[in-house]
Formats: structure tokens, sequence, C-alpha cells
């Protein structure tokens, strides 16, 4: 990693990126327009549950088949940021084109389609956005940059779904958007692409551009022989990377359990303690703050300690509380362990992140977070399956045994992993 530090005005541009992407996760896929594209364009919400699921579902092999072919790409480009900026052009341009999807059911393949297709090049874009980590930091500022991004990421979903809960949704919306011909549900994707297209532009001008000759891959970029050399180098981490290939495995697991944490709180919200619409609404964006707040403290004390201490401490705490939640039945104890378990989500995502970042070689660093993505989608079923088989033999509050028992197997996993991190 470098010894001197990029330019606040590089550093600022790269983590209001993350400030705007984080629309397209929280207000497109979490609460507002998967919802209105399953709920009101499709004839039937399960109709519309089964094609959205399914689109998913293609969108993560996509991700899985992709993502480490674009990182080893990257490793080989000089200028990454124009990877990343035409990458987050092509999100932009497909949220807009939710906008077309009209609510009749002959467009719920086009809009379960275009949620899934941006999907697909938003992880991808996360790879060249997450590689930049290791050019833009020190050993020294790794975990506060990593920190900050993520908790303004959190900002930035909030303050997008208030706007488009309150100026869109919600009674007709302050904005004054007609609701015929949901005008108003369909204005969110405008609203999400614009919002994301803004707040990118400071890294399409003010990211990081040359990366030096070290840390570049001098081969050529061939499709097919780079899914061969992609081979080779898990059975190089398999020879004299093993702690690499480790973490990879361990982070996969319990990164499903931290994705099924805002993917069911707001169900399990609605089902166990019946929360209405505007509830779960106020404890997604009550969650969003906590988990900014959260990241942001605890990057700060990545630099200090490392990250190994806080994944093990904040997943350690999070299988407490979530143990809690399940033994306890009151509203009340919901909302506080549930926040309590919010607050450290991102703490662990980020703290993940720069371990990467501080264990992999650095002419591999694009290629390695496309595995570091590989591996999370090829788990991605675990906590959803195990969120189902409790559900089923408790009900819905006992569904929150899944996501502890994901959490608790990542640790398990994570806990004999031995690495020296730079400092």
């Amino acid at each position: 990693m470098p010894n001197a530090p990029a330019p606040r005005r590089t550093v600022a541009a790269w983590s209001l990126w993350d400030f705007g992407s984080n629309a397209f996760n929280t207000v497109i896929l979490s609460f507002v327009f998967s919802v209105y594209v399953t709920g009101t364009v499709a004839a039937d919400p399960e109709t519309g549950q089964q094609f959205y699921a399914n689109a998913q579902t293609i969108a993560g092999v996509l991700v899985a088949l992709v993502a480490p072919l674009m990182g080893a790409w990257a490793d080989r480009v000089r200028n990454r940021r124009l990877l990343l900026t035409v990458s987050t052009l092509a999100v932009v341009v497909t949220m807009a084109a939710m906008w077309f999807v009209r609510p009749e059911h002959i467009y719920l393949v086009l809009g379960v389609t275009l949620i899934a297709l941006a999907s697909v090049i938003a992880e991808v874009a996360g790879v060249f956005y997450n590689g930049m980590l290791h050019q833009i930091s020190t050993p020294t500022t790794v975990g506060r940059i990593s920190g900050t991004a993520w908790a303004l990421g959190y900002v930035g979903g909030v303050i997008a779904l208030v706007i488009a809960l309150f100026g869109l949704i919600l009674n007709g919306g302050m904005l004054g958007v007609p609701t015929e011909d949901a005008t108003n549900a369909r204005a969110v994707a405008l609203l999400c692409a614009g919002w994301f297209l803004l707040f990118s532009l400071p890294i399409m001008v003010w990211g990081p551009t040359e990366v030096p000759e070290e840390a570049r891959v001098h081969e050529p970029f061939r499709p097919l022989a780079t899914y061969k050399e992609i081979g080779k180098r898990i059975a190089r981490m398999w020879r004299s990377e093993r702690s690499l290939l480790h973490f990879l495995l361990a982070a996969a697991v319990y990164r499903d359990g931290l994705s099924s944490i805002f993917s069911f709180a707001g169900v399990i919200a609605a089902s166990s303690y019946g929360m209405d619409t505007v509830d779960v609404a106020i404890f997604g964006i009550a969650a969003n703050v906590v988990a900014a707040g959260g990241t942001w403290v605890f990057g700060r004390l990545d630099d200090r300690v490392g990250p190994r201490p806080i994944i093990v401490g904040t997943l350690t705490a999070m299988i407490v509380f979530g143990l809690v939640i399940i033994a306890f039945d009151p509203t009340a104890v919901f909302w506080v362990f549930g926040l309590a378990i919010a607050s450290l989500v991102g703490a662990v995502q980020s703290a993940s992140r720069t371990l990467l970042t501080r264990i992999v070689p650095p002419q591999d660093v694009n290629e390695t977070f496309g595995l570091y993505a590989t591996a999370g989608r090829a788990v991605s079923f675990l906590s959803p399956f195990l969120i189902g088989v409790f559900t089923a033999l408790g009900g819905a509050r006992m569904g929150m045994l899944g996501i502890v028992v994901t959490l608790a197997l990542g640790l398990a996993v994570f806990l004999p992993l031995k690495v020296a991190v730079r400092r």
C-alpha cells in the first residue's frame, strides 16, 4: 500500500460514490421499487415474488461468473477510473429505464429484468470501486477511509429513502407527483438514477487514475485464458496464500448472514410484531442511521486495533443480540436489539474490506475483490434456507435464528484464521 496518502479531494470523491450508490441498494432493491414491481406490476404477489426471485438468481450466477473476470481485467488497466465511470453510467441508465415499467402485468418481465441487470452491473462496479481503496489509503488510514465511505453509504441510502417515501410514495407524496399510472412510483427510479449520477461525478473527475507499474498485471487480457488463470490463482492460494483463501470462505458465510439482516428485518418486523408499512419504513430509516454511526466509529478503531478484533467482536455481539430477540417477545426488545445489530453490520463489512485490502498482493487487488464477490454469491443460499427452515419449525420470529446460525458459522470458520495484516 502507498506510504503517502492520496489528496483529500480524491478520498472525498471516492467516499461520495458510496453515498450515491446506496440509493440503488436501499430504494430500488430493498424498500420501494422492488415492492412496486412485485406487488403492483405483477398480477399477484406470489407471481411477482417468483419472477423476481428467478431474476435475482440469474443475476447472482452472472455476478459469480463475471466479477472475477472483470477484476482480472481491471488489474491490467492503467486508468481504472474509466472502468468505474463506464459501469456507473451503465447502472444509472438501467435505473432510469425502470421509468418505463408501467403498472400492467405485461411489464413484469421488464421490471425484474432491469432490476437484475442493474444488480449485476452494480456488483461489477463495486469490484472496481473496492479495488481503488488500495490506491487511495495507507496502512494507517485504510480503516478510517473505508469506514467513513461505508457510513456515508448508509446516510445516502437513508436520505434517498426519505425523499422517495415522503416525497413520492406515502399519502400521494409531498412533491405533488401524480399517482395515476403509478407515475410517482416510477419516478422513484428517476430519483435514484439522478442521485447516483450526481454523487458519482466527483470520482469521475477526481478519482485515482494512474496505477503504478508494480501494481499492474502486464499479461494480455484474454477472457477464456483468464478463467484458467483465475483457477490457477485459487490453486496458488491453496498452496501459498491459504490464509487469503480461508478469509474468502469465512467472509462469504458471515456476509450472507449480514445481507439477510437488512433483507429480512422488515419481513420479520411485519409478520412477528405487527408493524405496518410506515412502521417498517421508520425502522428501516433508524437502522440505516445507527449503521452509519457504528460504521464510522469502528472504521477509526480499525486503524488502531486492526480489522480482525472488530470482525470477531461485532459478530459475537450480533449473535448475542439476535438470541435476545428470539428469547423475548416484546416489540421494544426487537427495536432496541434490532437497532443494536444494525449498528454493527456496516462495521463488519468495512473491516472485511480493509482486511482484504491489507493482505492482498497489489497486482491482484481487483481480481481478488472479484473472487470476494463470487465467493459471497456461492453461499448466498445459506441464510435464506436456514431462515425458511426455522420459520417452518417455530414461526416467523424463529426465522431470526437462521441469521444467527449463519453468523455463528461464519465466525466459527473465521476464528482459526491467523493472518498478519499490514499496519
